[in-house]
């Protein structure tokens, strides 16, 4: 199988960058960045702060963006898949898109897609030892928000020639279905809005709407809620496919302070094959790089097991290592039955998940150049 015939998207976070509701809360310029420098070893071998080889830079400036682009486009990377946020008050963490990525010279290179991270923005940077997090921005918008947000989503994002479309159709995520659901009252009414939506793309002079769900079956964020028969929601609210979005939304972690890699990803690659028999549309799988959300704790306070970000590190994530689970997908991704071959990555820039891409100042580019090894460079040109 040549890399044309797979299409590598990878999950970009963008809370590099200033932003207003930010700068209320934290100060002016503040970035998460402040989290990575701060962030200490929490165990006997943990290896903290991790310092990215590029610098703290402003994923903003289209310069700074642009060696992004460049660096994925030539280690096997088609397209970024932005978390993007929108609630009733509106927009959060979108000038890392529309003014970075957007803005770059050579966006062309990558395609792009936009994931609604459609869930509660809690008061985690960081998180309070034993506090309740406060919630500062609600998941669950009004249908006329919905509204507004899907007409701009088309005439701001569809329209780029930079944005990923499948079979002609612009590809748009959902990471909370049981939240888009709670939207609008229950399963029919969603199934409404997410038909209204599709109308509207077809009258932008589109073919269709590729709609995409996240699904998981392990709870992780503190306002995360199970969808206990996700096969039939999304078979119902008539999804073209369904994904994951990181590996430890699906695998339990039962020891403390940390889980070697290779059991959690033989558990993923087994949930793969699972998934792709249970749901009647196309899964694509999920390659996650690592987990540690420590740097999002009060780096002051005990590191006991009490719920994330207090929780356990996924270690032995060596670039080696990562590279096996992409020859595991690659050959998933092989299997006869799969027809749209279509990849996941976990992420390219969650520093303070642990869970990212961009070079650092001990791995240099070895993660890059583990997906340029199993996929060659990217086939979007």
């Amino acid at each position: 199988m040549n890399h044309a015939d797979t299409f590598v998207a990878c999950y970009y976070f963008p809370n590099y960058h200033p932003d207003p509701r930010n700068e209320k809360l934290h100060g002016k310029g503040w970035t998460e960045w402040e989290l990575v420098k701060r962030a200490k070893p929490r165990f006997e071998g943990h290896d903290h702060p991790h310092i990215p080889l590029w610098g703290y830079e402003d994923e903003s400036d289209p310069v700074v963006n642009g060696q992004k682009i460049d660096a994925a486009a030539d280690h096997g990377i088609d397209g970024f898949i932005f978390d993007w946020y929108w609630y009733d008050d509106g927009p959060f963490l979108r000038r890392g898109l529309e003014n970075g990525f957007l803005g770059a010279h050579n966006n062309k290179k990558l395609k792009f897609a936009i994931m609604w991270a459609n869930h509660d923005w809690i008061d985690i940077h960081p998180a309070r030892f034993k506090c309740p997090a406060k919630v500062l921005y609600h998941g669950s918008v009004k249908p006329k928000t919905f509204e507004k947000m899907t007409d701009y989503v088309i005439e701001k994002y569809f329209t780029h020639p930079s944005y990923w479309t499948i079979g002609g159709c612009p590809y748009f995520s959902f990471y909370e279905l049981f939240r888009l659901i709670e939207n609008f009252g229950g399963v029919e009414g969603a199934a409404k809005a997410l038909q209204h939506f599709r109308n509207k793309v077809k009258a932008a002079g589109f073919p269709g709407l590729h709609l995409n769900a996240v699904n998981w079956g392990v709870k992780v964020l503190p306002c995360e809620r199970i969808v206990r028969n996700p096969q039939e929601a999304i078979s119902y609210l008539g999804f073209d496919s369904v994904t994951s979005y990181v590996w430890v939304h699906h695998v339990e972690l039962p020891e403390f302070p940390h889980m070697p890699y290779e059991y959690i990803m033989k558990k993923s690659v087994d949930y793969w094959y699972k998934a792709s028999e249970e749901f009647k549309v196309p899964y694509h799988p999920n390659v996650t790089m690592g987990w540690d959300a420590s740097p999002r704790t009060d780096q002051a306070s005990p590191f006991k097991n009490i719920g994330y970000p207090y929780m356990s590190a996924i270690t032995g994530n060596t670039p080696s290592i990562f590279k096996s689970a992409l020859v595991k997908a690659k050959q998933f991704l092989n299997c006869p039955l799969i027809k749209q071959k279509i990849l996941t990555v976990n992420c390219w820039n969650e520093w303070t998940e642990g869970s990212y891409l961009e070079p650092d100042t001990v791995n240099g580019m070895g993660y890059l150049e583990a997906i340029k090894d199993v996929f060659g460079r990217s086939s979007v040109r």
